[in-house]
């Protein structure tokens, strides 16, 4: 099975407001994103080949309105609360956050959890207080993502590795999925692994070697769970991708990095093409 993701972070901000999208009106933005694609999508075979969308919350209903009967597209949330509401119990005293139980509710049966993002904010957070250990950001996001799982989830995991986490990266990425997957149905999971230190302007991609060396370190410590490139599948690297077996997909955002830079989706289903070769 591929697993061929889509990360929209918030590319729903118009320019002049500083933002990317030139695409709709904002209100009109999650459902144009699933019906200008569900349809260049709808010819790959579902049995190898799933596309998750992960949309900012606000865009959730206006894309899940938009998605047709037997829609190849399933509609993920930008990871989820490590509490939840409950049957007697708590019944929504989660004010700013995403329970899981409201993400279901919105139609949404995917998450992406730990990517890089998320990791540096709750590690901000955690150092104001004075907090330097690392591993407590993975035991928050070992919560979520038992949470989502527990609840019927399907859960991209990001892991990676800073600069200066280069030279012991195998300790990083391990501590990350140890922690992380602690007690977990991995069944319903799928690893992404993003190259921090590679990651951005002016900074040299991580190359096939590379990558096709830390896919079979995680593999090994996982049992072989399925994991995708998290750094960016691009028109430019989708042909390298797909040709190391051990790779499962990829984790797409941006579409255009020059001139108006922003997600558009026929170049979308141009790298899903590149990349499937079809």
């Amino acid at each position: 099975m591929k697993h061929l993701y889509l990360n929209l972070k918030r590319f729903d901000v118009p320019p002049e407001y500083g933002g990317v999208n030139r695409l709709a009106p904002i209100q009109d933005w999650g459902r144009s994103i699933v019906s200008q694609t569900q349809d260049g999508l709808s010819h790959y075979d579902s049995s190898q080949v799933e596309f998750v969308q992960f949309f900012p919350e606000a865009h959730l209903l206006s894309a899940a309105a938009a998605l047709k009967k037997g829609s190849p597209v399933e509609l993920g949330c930008q990871s989820v609360y490590r509490m939840n509401t409950s049957v007697g119990g708590n019944f929504g005293a989660f004010t700013t956050n995403r329970p899981v139980s409201a993400m279901k509710a919105m139609g949404v049966n995917a998450t992406i959890i730990g990517h890089c993002e998320e990791r540096n904010d709750k590690m901000g957070i955690i150092s104001e207080a004075g907090v330097t250990d690392t591993g407590a950001v993975n035991r928050l996001l070992n919560k979520e993502i038992r949470l989502a799982t527990e609840n019927g989830m399907k859960v991209l995991y990001c892991i990676g590795e800073k600069e200066e986490e280069l030279e012991n990266w195998q300790d990083v990425l391990s501590r990350q999925l140890r922690i992380g997957l602690e007690g977990v149905d991995t069944s319903k999971v799928v690893i992404g692994y993003e190259p921090i230190w590679s990651i951005g302007p002016g900074k040299t991609p991580a190359d096939k070697e590379y990558i096709t060396k830390i896919a079979r370190f995680v593999k090994e410590v996982t049992g072989g769970l399925d994991i995708v490139y998290g750094g960016g599948l691009k028109a430019d690297n989708a042909e390298m991708l797909a040709s190391i077996p051990e790779i499962d997909g990829g984790l797409i955002a941006l579409t255009r990095f020059n001139g108006e830079i922003g997600f558009y989706p026929e170049e979308y289903l141009e790298i899903i093409r590149l990349y499937l070769g079809k």
